[in-house]
């Protein structure tokens, strides 16, 4: 479980006083709850994601344990540090917007002809309840051959999700080498 505290001061200077002890500064909100400010040591807060399994995963605020998923998140432009992420309380039984991570599998077959495997959309936004909501998208793309594409419409999605982006929105694809 990670491991936060809950920020007391909102201003400039704690901010940066936060930022230089090594805390990553961020915000949990849900429908119908009260925002909370919060601070997560930078380190620990990268090692817990990549090591996570699931989408929705439990914060310990100062005895308080919530379920959050990653919404959105800040870099620095120059550094590529991250420096905020927005937290969104999942709630169960309440519908609410989710951008799940796509993921590939298999070697296309236009990788042969000079051809380079383009992820378009990284994570694919969706309604469902947290009950319902998968830890990823799996695409297998052996079959795609250089300008192919997989498109939203061609997404096979549980009849739990509904997913708002425009069908003809490509996921993945094979474009030509110059």
């Amino acid at each position: 479980m990670l491991e936060g505290i809950i920020r007391d001061s909102m201003t400039k200077q704690a901010t940066k006083t936060l930022r230089r002890e090594g805390y990553l500064i961020a915000n949990i909100y849900g429908k119908g709850l009260e925002n909370i400010s919060a601070a997560f040591k930078k380190n620990e807060f990268i090692k817990f994601l990549r090591n996570k399994e699931t989408l929705a995963f439990d914060v310990n605020l100062s005895g308080n344990i919530v379920k959050v998923v990653v919404q959105e998140y800040q870099k620095c432009p120059l550094t590529s540090e991250l420096l905020h992420v927005d937290l969104m309380v999942a709630q169960p039984g309440v519908k609410t917007s989710y951008k799940i991570p796509v993921k590939t599998t298999g070697i296309a077959k236009g990788l042969k002809n000079k051809g380079l495997l383009m992820i378009h959309t990284k994570r694919v936004p969706v309604k469902c309840t947290l009950e319902n909501l998968p830890n990823n998208i799996t695409l297998d793309v052996t079959n795609l051959d250089t300008g192919d594409n997989i498109l939203i419409r061609d997404l096979t999605l549980p009849e739990t999700l509904e997913c708002f982006l425009d069908p003809r929105v490509p996921v993945v694809g094979v474009i030509k080498a110059k």
